[in-house]
C-alpha cells in the first residue's frame, strides 16, 4: 500500500475484555472497589505521615511518595477502563492514548527507582545505624525522589517521541483495555524497530539495574542482621524491611511477566489479566502492606483519631457551655 492511499488514524478503540453484560458489571464493581480503596489507603498514609511527628523519617517519607504515586499510577488506566466497561464506544484519541502511555509508564519507572531507593534506605538504617540520620537527611531525602521523578520523566520522553514519529493508518483497535506498547504497535504502518528497541532497552536497563542493587542492598542487610546476636534483635531488623521486601517481590515478579517475556501472538488474554492486577491490585497492596499491617502506622492513626475525637468533644463542650 502507498503511503498516499493511508488514511491517518485519528482515535483508538479498546477492544477490552470479551465478558457478557453480568461479568462486565462484576469487573467494573471489583475495578471500582480497588481503586476506591487504593486512593483512600493511600491518601489516609499520606496524611499520617504529614501530621504524626513520629513518621517523620526518612522511610515514611518515601512511603508517602509510594502512596502519592499509587494515586496518580491507577488514575492513568482505572477511570478511563470504569467508564469504557459501562458504554459502547471505547474510543479515545490518538494524542489520549500516547499521552497515557506516556504516564503510565513513566509512573511505573518511578516506582522501581522509589523501591531501589527504599532498599537503600534499609541498608543504611540496618548496616549504618549510628550514621543513618546523618547520611539521610530531609534535604538527601528530597534530592533521592525528586530524582526519581525527574530522571523518569525525561527518560520516557524518548519512546513517546517514536510514537508520535509512527504512522497509525489502521486498523485502529486495540487489543487491550489500555495503550500499553505492544498492542498500540501492532496497529503501526510504518517501520516501529527503533522505537521498539530503544523502548526494551530503557526496560531492560530500568529492570535489571534496580533489581541488581535491591538484591545487592539486601545481601549486606541479610548478612548484618544475622551477625546480630540476639533472637529479638534479629526479628526487629527483619521486620523493619518485611513490608519492603514484599512490595518488591510481587511488583517484580509481576512487571517481569508482562514485559519482559517472549510475546507471543495467543497471550494476549493472559496479558490483560496481568495487567489489570498489576494496574489495579498490586497499587492497592502498598496501603495495606505499608500502611494497616505496620505497627507504626496504626498507631499513628490511633493517635490521630484520638485527637480528632478530643477535639470534637472540646468543640461540642465549648458550645455547649456558650449556649
Amino acid at each position: 500500500m502507498g503511503t498516499g492511499n493511508w488514511t491517518r488514524v485519528e482515535e483508538f478503540i479498546f477492544i477490552g475484555f470479551s465478558l457478557s453484560l453480568a461479568q462486565q458489571i462484576v469487573l467494573f464493581t471489583f475495578v471500582l472497589a480497588t481503586y476506591i480503596l487504593t486512593i483512600t489507603g493511600d491518601l489516609i498514609i499520606i496524611a499520617l505521615v504529614k501530621v504524626d511527628i513520629a513518621l517523620h523519617t526518612p522511610m515514611y517519607y518515601f512511603v508517602s511518595n509510594l502512596c502519592f504515586l499509587g494515586i496518580s499510577y491507577t488514575s492513568t488506566t482505572l477511570p478511563k477502563m470504569l467508564r469504557d466497561l459501562l458504554a459502547e464506544n471505547k474510543s479515545i484519541c490518538v494524542l489520549c492514548c500516547f499521552t497515557q502511555f506516556y504516564f503510565f509508564f513513566v509512573l511505573g519507572a518511578i516506582e522501581h527507582l522509589l523501591l531501589t531507593v527504599m532498599a537503600a534506605d534499609r541498608y543504611m538504617a540496618i548496616c549504618n545505624p549510628l550514621r543513618y540520620l546523618a547520611i539521610m537527611s530531609q534535604d538527601v531525602c528530597s534530592r533521592l525522589a525528586i530524582g526519581c521523578w525527574v530522571s523518569c520523566g525525561m527518560a520516557l520522553m524518548i519512546p513517546t517521541i517514536g510514537l508520535f514519529q509512527i504512522s497509525f493508518c489502521g486498523p485502529n483497535r486495540i487489543n487491550h483495555f489500555f495503550c500499553d506498547f505492544t498492542p498500540l504497535l501492532k496497529l503501526a504502518c510504518s517501520d516501529t524497530a527503533l522505537t521498539d528497541v530503544v523502548f526494551h532497552i530503557l526496560s531492560w536497563s530500568v529492570i535489571i539495574i534496580c533489581v541488581a542493587l535491591i538484591a545487592v542492598s539486601y545481601f549486606f542487610i541479610i548478612s548484618t542482621i544475622l551477625k546480630i546476636p540476639s533472637t529479638t534483635g534479629r526479628k526487629k531488623a527483619f521486620s523493619t524491611c518485611a513490608a519492603h521486601f514484599m512490595v518488591v517481590l510481587i511488583y517484580f515478579s509481576t512487571i517481569t511477566f508482562i514485559y519482559l517475556r517472549t510475546n507471543t501472538n495467543d497471550s494476549y488474554n493472559s496479558d490483560k489479566v496481568a495487567s489489570l492486577f498489576y494496574c489495579a491490585v498490586t497499587p492497592l497492596l502498598n496501603p495495606i502492606i505499608y500502611g494497616f499491617r505496620n505497627k507504626e502506622v496504626k498507631e499513628a492513626l490511633k493517635r490521630t483519631l484520638d485527637k480528632v475525637k478530643n477535639s470534637f468533644s472540646d468543640f461540642l463542650i465549648g458550645k455547649k457551655n456558650v449556649s
